[in-house]
């Protein structure tokens, strides 16, 4: 358990620091970059699984246990030695190190690059530029669905790019952080149906039990900060999150999706997939930018009560 300065626990300035490092430097090069140096453990793991069902299937549990430990286990090291060197050293280096399990910076910057591309028209941009923001096929997209794609990303993203690993870090520390950017990263690389239906499904059902917790808690966040945002709905937001979560192939995804779908009062569809809320009026480029408010306002929220979190781990733990 890290100590403490002057009485305030060493992981409150260590998310601190994080913070800080995520709002001003936005993300760290690939080639340094932890987030990516897991994700190619996860590309090793899937070149050595087998191709038959079962074989995929066992390998795929390997991964989804092994993998997350590893990574915990390393961040323990570290910490452990950032320590041993000194209390300042480790407020830095962890900082350093939580700072690569999240993203607020990059999310809002890619968002806003889709925004000042629909205003000035660029429809090619922008489906170029949808890219970075979903997995889905963006050649063919209108300014009207690029636009709802650009909401859906950033709400959904609520959970798994903040509020999640800073609660797993408020609750574990470092290994927890790394532990559930770990579970995450297998989630997104191989916890798809078709390829990956059986090398993924582990990974997959292990992102969605983690991420039970911290989605409905974004969700509630969101729903404080449509009461309190312009532009917003605090009463469509409930109604709407309330009959519509359920609508996404994800348990989690649709919970913060169709809170914002209510809170700004329009209709958020991928063809084929799912629709929610109700289409009180067509969408505009502002609506990403409302979007983009209620992260910001969901992750001031979310801080505090990681830091209430590690102030309580460490009176009590």
């Amino acid at each position: 358990m890290p100590g403490a300065i002057q009485g305030i626990p060493l992981d409150i300035l260590v998310l601190a620091v994080a913070v800080l490092l995520d709002l001003t430097l936005g993300e760290f090069p690939n080639r340094i970059h932890p987030t990516v140096w897991i994700g190619r453990t996860v590309s090793w793991g899937e070149q050595l699984a087998p191709r038959s069902n079962g074989g995929a299937l066992l390998v795929g549990a390997l991964l989804a246990l092994l993998l997350p430990g590893l990574w915990a286990g390393a961040a323990y090291l570290v910490g452990q030695g950032l320590q041993h060197l000194h209390d300042l050293a480790y407020i830095l280096g962890g900082g350093l190190l939580l700072k690569s399990t999240f993203s607020l910076r990059t999310l809002h910057r890619v968002a806003a690059r889709v925004r000042a591309l629909l205003l000035a028209g660029d429809l090619p941009g922008v489906r170029a530029e949808m890219r970075s923001l979903v997995s889905r096929d963006a050649s063919n997209l209108s300014p009207q669905q690029a636009t709802a794609a650009t909401v859906e990303s950033v709400s959904e993203n609520l959970t798994d790019s903040f509020i999640a690993p800073w609660l797993a870090f408020a609750l574990f520390g470092l290994p927890g952080a790394f532990a559930y950017r770990a579970i995450n990263t297998l989630d997104s690389m191989i916890g798809y149906h078709g390829k990956y239906e059986y090398l993924g499904k582990v990974s997959a059902r292990l992102d969605d039990l983690v991420n039970l917790i911290p989605a409905r808690l974004s969700a509630l966040l969101l729903l404080l900060g449509s009461g309190i945002l312009p532009g917003q709905r605090v009463g469509g937001a409930w109604r709407v999150m309330w009959r519509d979560h359920g609508r996404t192939e994800s348990p989690n995804a649709g919970w913060t999706m169709s809170g914002m779908a209510g809170a700004l009062g329009v209709a958020l569809e991928k063809e084929g997939h799912y629709r929610l809320g109700d289409s009180t009026r067509p969408l505009e480029p502002r609506d990403i930018s409302r979007a983009v408010q209620t992260m910001y306002l969901v992750a001031a929220l979310g801080a505090l009560i990681a830091l209430g979190l590690i102030f309580l781990r460490h009176e009590f733990f």
